[in-house]
């Protein structure tokens, strides 16, 4: 068999593995459809709870053998059924809601773990049970060292949001206002439906062994709080908001409850590339997509 003939033959194989990969990700689709219509069917309006306060578990797993992405035949069904679903996902964690899985959290192994220096960018992104996507959450690396070095070292971290229901991107930022040994901070902004921006901090408890935060609003009332699990190998955080809340917020805090796991890395990332900027060991570069969040929208096109 000649060279050409052998690839033809390597191209029709990956041909129909995607195609089959595809047809069983749709058939999949389908029946979740079904299942999902025929559940909710005759089912009554969820009230909100009794409390005031609607809650959610962000549980992260320790290791990557799990019944989402085994194997790579599973992993290439995954990419078949979103397109945000790249080849170097990996799942990672998990939310609860009401005891049932909800949603699903990944993210680019090979962008945060094999890149170095500027390469390096932690993206990850919230997935349903199904694997449709929700939102995505990236540390950027040009505004973070840019902050950092106004903060004249001190790692401040700078992250996108961008859910599937908003127009707007939403950026999270740790404050630069620290003192050693004092809770950090972090702050965003949502705009509603009107045109108005929503201001919101979350505050890191003083006094606390697995990471816990409160969430404030504009008027510095507490409308939220995530409750650190201490004897927790992954990651386990246990979330209330106010019942009626934006669910953009409700997404803000389940990815930043992801993130957690990230935080000391991310920390340790934006102090490594400012050390090497300043010795002049490390060339500023953007990642292209990264760039693309940067653009002017009003540019001439």
């Amino acid at each position: 068999m000649t060279a050409a003939s052998a690839l033809k033959v390597a191209d029709a194989g990956a041909d129909a593995a995607a195609a089959d990969a595809a047809r069983d990700a749709r058939a999949e689709a389908l029946k979740d459809a079904a299942e999902t219509k025929k559940k909710d069917t005759g089912k009554k309006p969820s009230k909100p709870a009794a409390d005031g306060w609607d809650r959610f578990v962000v549980d992260i797993w320790i290791t990557d053998f799990n019944f989402t992405e085994f194997g790579v035949y599973k992993r290439t069904r995954n990419r078949a059924k979103s397109r945000q679903f790249t080849t170097d996902m990996d799942i990672f964690g998990e939310i609860i809601e009401n005891g049932e899985r909800t949603g699903l959290f990944g993210y680019r192994e090979d962008a945060w773990k094999k890149a170095q220096g500027m390469d390096k960018r932690l993206v990850f992104k919230l997935f349903t049970e199904n694997l449709n996507w929700r939102a995505t959450m990236d540390l950027m690396i040009g505004r973070s060292l840019q902050q950092t070095i106004g903060a004249r070292g001190l790692p401040v971290m700078t992250y996108s949001i961008n859910t599937n229901d908003d127009q707007y991107i939403i950026y999270l930022e740790r404050s630069a206002n620290k003192w050693p040994l004092m809770p950090e901070h972090f702050s965003f902004f949502i705009i509603d439906s009107s045109g108005k921006p929503e201001f919101y901090r979350l505050k890191r408890a003083f006094i606390n062994l697995g990471g816990d935060y409160s969430l404030i609003n504009q008027h510095g009332e507490t409308v939220g709080y995530l409750d650190g699990k201490i004897f927790s190998i992954g990651g386990k955080w246990k979330c209330k908001i106010k019942s009626g809340a934006d669910k953009r917020l409700t997404t803000v805090v389940k990815l930043f409850g992801a993130m957690m796991v990230f935080n000391g890395d991310c920390r340790r990332h934006m102090q490594r590339l400012y050390k090497g900027m300043l010795a002049g060991k490390i060339k500023p570069e953007i990642d292209r997509q990264e760039a693309d969040l940067y653009m002017n929208p009003r540019r001439v096109r």
